[in-house]
């Protein structure tokens, strides 16, 4: 018994190891198999992937070149194109016709500060219309167009004589051209005044634009596209307008500022001022001694009794095209 056990041990051992030469290689090849499936399967996805990959790309190049008539349409450009249309229908006059009626109103908003301290002659002024100047059917000046002027002279205060500027407006850039005009000064609002305009009295709410704002001399506005009565409610003078207000010029009683001129009754586009407006708003110690209207036409002279004069940028006016050196 003894002597067989490694006898035995040897018939086992050789038994195993001839089946571990014939499995081996069994083993080898199946796994080989199961690898190569691997790749072969890991291959196949990454090219899957990597066409989907530049398919999603041509789209969105093909999206981008693509022309905008081909674009579907879009609730984003309507308003666009509703812009368009409109600008379409308006007449654009050429600088051989085109005539600023006497008696139009620009409202215009003061684009740097005058100061009689650093202002010499010479100095170009400029400022902007702050609402669309209606003049006929389908032409308008458009807000934001450019008016230009220059500072003609400047002195300073000394004893029984006050602070003078002299300036004026001639020049309106409208539709890429320069039209010369000869202008007067019939009411100026310091900034605050123009910002209070638009401010109803309690102040800012979400129904902001339908409240009631005063205009700069009193005329009461009933919010957005509603009517314009005078300061006292006794008459109505106009209507509320996109960014502003047109309505009837009204003569200011005590005052040379009148009504209106040379057949011009049509609505005048006055932004935050009354329709009677006339004077200074806002601006302590500030006069218009010269409006304009007369010989010099066109000349504006402003006076401070109090040191140096300054009127600040974002100032409003109301500037009056002359006619025949009469407004």
């Amino acid at each position: 018994m003894v002597g067989s056990t490694p006898t035995r041990f040897r018939q086992r051992l050789t038994q195993n190891l001839g089946l571990a030469k014939w499995a081996a290689p069994e083993y080898a090849l199946s796994m080989k198999k199961e690898v190569s499936t691997h790749v072969f399967e890991r291959t196949v996805c990454m090219f899957l992937g990597a066409l989907l990959c530049a398919t999603f790309l041509a789209q969105a190049v093909n999206s981008q070149e693509r022309s905008p008539r081909e674009e579907p349409s879009s609730p984003i450009v309507w308003p666009l194109a509703s812009v368009h249309s409109e600008a379409s229908d308006e007449k654009s006059p050429s600088k051989s016709n085109f005539l600023i009626p006497p008696g139009t109103i620009l409202p215009v908003r003061l684009n740097q500060t005058i100061f009689s301290a650093k202002c010499k002659p010479g100095q170009v002024i400029t400022g902007r219309i702050m609402q669309d100047v209606p003049l006929s059917p389908g032409v308008r000046i458009r807000a934001g167009s450019e008016v230009t002027g220059h500072v003609l002279d400047v002195s300073a205060a000394t004893a029984g004589a006050k602070t003078r500027i002299s300036l004026q407006f001639d020049k309106l850039v409208f539709s890429h051209q320069t039209i010369p005009i000869t202008t007067n000064l019939r009411a100026i609002a310091g900034f605050m005044q123009v910002i209070e305009a638009q401010t109803p009295p309690i102040g800012e709410s979400e129904v902001f634009r339908w409240l009631t704002t005063v205009q700069v001399g009193g005329d009461v506005v009933y919010g957005s596209g509603g009517p314009v009565t005078s300061g006292d409610n006794s008459q109505m003078v106009g209507k509320q307008v996109n960014g502003g207000v047109l309505s009837q010029v009204r003569a200011k009683e005590g005052t040379k500022c009148r009504g209106a001129i040379d057949g011009n009754a049509n609505p005048q586009a006055l932004c935050v001022f009354s329709s009677d407006a006339c004077g200074t708003y806002g601006l302590e110690h500030i006069d218009i001694e010269h409006a304009g209207r007369t010989d010099p036409t066109g000349v504006i002279v402003l006076t401070s009794d109090r040191g140096d004069l300054k009127v600040p940028a974002g100032a409003g006016m109301l500037l009056r095209v002359n006619a025949n050196g009469q407004s």
